[in-house]
């Protein structure tokens, strides 16, 4: 069984950046594509970013030049740089791993607000 453990999360004002980091219990190379998502509180789970094996990387327009999604097969993790944070931007923010079938973090929670 997969586990994936998100850590980063954390409250921080209009502006400022975070960066969270999702954990692999198993080689991320098994994975074609991992990815974060986010759901804030009374909306639908959404795609924020992916990165697929060969490297190509996938974004929500809503994050577009702000976030920055990485892979490091040599730690077995994946991570994203959120800068230029905003209040639209808070939601609890969970990694997905896929390999035919899904895996899902358990989530972490980032709150923009001054």
């Amino acid at each position: 069984q997969v586990q994936l453990v998100e850590s980063g999360g954390g409250l921080v004002q209009p502006g400022g950046s975070l960066r969270l980091s999702c954990a692999a219990s198993a080689r991320i190379s098994r994975f074609h594509t991992m990815g974060w998502y986010r759901q804030a509180p009374g909306k639908q789970r959404e795609l924020v970013a992916t990165t697929a094996t060969f490297g190509s990387t996938m974004y929500a327009d809503s994050v577009k030049g702000r976030f920055t999604i990485s892979r490091d097969s040599a730690k077995n993790t994946v991570d994203l740089q959120m800068n230029s944070l905003k209040p639209e931007d808070t939601a609890v923010y969970y990694c997905n791993a896929r390999a035919g079938e899904g895996y899902w973090g358990q989530g972490t929670q980032v709150t923009v607000s001054s």
